[in-house]
C-alpha cells in the first residue's frame, strides 16, 4: 500500500470528561483542544509529551464503557525515571516489573509480574502500570533499541528524546575510544551520526 496511514489519535472511554481532563493535564500532558457543540458533543484532545498520538475523550464520543481501555502504550528510555516523575506528580503507579511469563504485562496482579527491570536488560521489556479515574489502564514499556525495521528514518519527537540519544552515543563513543588506545577521536560526529542512525533504526551498532 503506497498511502501513508498515520495513527495520530486514540479514543479513551471515560464517565466523567472534567475529571478525565484535570487528571492528564496533572500528567502534564498538551492540551490541544476542548471544543464543545449546542448539540451536546464534546471533544478533548491531549498529547503526552515526546508524542506523534494523541488520546481524545469527551461527550458521545465513544459507545464504549468507561475504563474499557486497556493496556495503552507509552513508550519511554527510562523506565525507572519515568516511573518516578509520575509519581511525582501523584500518580497511583506500579513498581517497575518485568514478565515472569509472556503476556503477564497484560495482567494486572498476576504472580507472573517479576519485580524489577528486565534481568537482562534488554528493550521492550521492562514495564509499569497506572489508571485514570476511570480505570483505563497505560502501560509504560522501556524501549532502548528499536528491533529491525520498526522505524526507518532517525527522527527524533522531543529535544529530551534528542539528548538522550546524544548521552547513549557519547557513552559508546568513550567505549569506542578506549578500544582504540584512549586517543582523540577527530571523526567523532561521523561516528556519532553513524551511531545515531543505528540506534534510532534497530541496525547494528558501531564499535
Amino acid at each position: 500500500m503506497s498511502t501513508d496511514l498515520k495513527l495520530e489519535a486514540v479514543v479513551v472511554p471515560v464517565a466523567d470528561v472534567d475529571r478525565a481532563k484535570v487528571f492528564y493535564g496533572g500528567l502534564g500532558w498538551r492540551l490541544d483542544a476542548d471544543f464543545a457543540f449546542d448539540n451536546g458533543f464534546r471533544i478533548v484532545q491531549f498529547t503526552p509529551p515526546g508524542s506523534p498520538a494523541s488520546v481524545q475523550f469527551g461527550t458521545a464520543v465513544t459507545t464504549a464503557a468507561a475504563g474499557s481501555a486497556q493496556g495503552l502504550y507509552l513508550v519511554v528510555d527510562d523506565i525507572a525515571a519515568a516511573r518516578d516523575e509520575l509519581s511525582a506528580l501523584g500518580v497511583e503507579i506500579s513498581e517497575v516489573f518485568h514478565p515472569g511469563a509472556p503476556g503477564a504485562q497484560f495482567e494486572p496482579g498476576s504472580a507472573n509480574r517479576a519485580e524489577g527491570r528486565d534481568e537482562n536488560g534488554g528493550s521492550y521489556g521492562s514495564f509499569a502500570t497506572f489508571q485514570d479515574p476511570d480505570g483505563n489502564t497505560w502501560l509504560l514499556q522501556e524501549v532502548t533499541t528499536r528491533l529491525p525495521g520498526r522505524v526507518t528514518e532517525a527522527t527524533y519527537e522531543s529535544a529530551n528524546d534528542l539528548a538522550q540519544a546524544l548521552q547513549r552515543a557519547a557513552a559508546a563513543h568513550g567505549e569506542h575510544e578506549k578500544r582504540h588506545g584512549g586517543e582523540y577521536d577527530e571523526q567523532w560526529p561521523a561516528w556519532y551520526a553513524e551511531y545515531m542512525v543505528a540506534d534510532r533504526t534497530g541496525q547494528e551498532l558501531p564499535e
